[in-house]
């Protein structure tokens, strides 16, 4: 480990926080879509599934303790962020401008992997694109997801250097 970086961030508990911070943002979708009616379209599933795939890589490379296969699984974390960051902007500029976001990306991918019959209380597309756009305190609810995807991106490729450094 790098005798300058402060203990915290250290590759371990940077892929902890990445792995509970992505579980907490698709608890956070759950309850603002059950608790408070906010619709998910397409894209807002397919960031979930991400945000879920993030957790899993990471949770992985937790037990993984092995230097480099660590660091491969953080780097693989860094891409699936950088991957939903892609999918949270492209959900702002382009699909909440649509009135139907039916067969685009995210809705092949979604329905191609069975998500919606499999587990449809996480799952279950709802909403249009246009109708999905909200805002969560004055910002797009994909500006949050895709800030945190920014911030989880930074954590993984974070542990993955130290994970090689170790």
């Amino acid at each position: 480990m790098n005798p300058t970086a402060p203990s915290f961030l250290s590759a371990p508990r940077l892929l902890g926080a990445a792995a509970l911070l992505s579980l907490a943002a698709v608890g956070a979708a759950l309850v603002t879509q059950h608790a408070f009616g906010m619709l998910p379209c397409p894209w807002c599933i397919l960031q979930r599934l991400i945000f879920l795939l993030i957790a899993a890589v990471c949770g992985l490379a937790l037990a993984w303790r092995a230097p480099l296969p660590r660091a491969l699984l953080a780097g693989l974390g860094t891409l699936l962020a950088l991957g939903g960051l892609a999918a949270a902007l492209y959900q702002n500029r382009v699909a909440s401008q649509s009135s139907s976001c039916a067969l685009t990306l995210a809705d092949r991918i979604v329905g191609a992997l069975g998500l919606e019959s499999a587990v449809p209380f996480v799952f279950r597309i709802e909403a249009s694109c246009a109708d999905a756009a909200v805002d969560l305190f004055g910002l797009p609810y994909e500006a949050w997801s895709g800030a945190l995807y920014l911030l989880l991106a930074l954590a993984c490729s974070a542990a993955a250097v130290r994970a090689l450094k170790r």
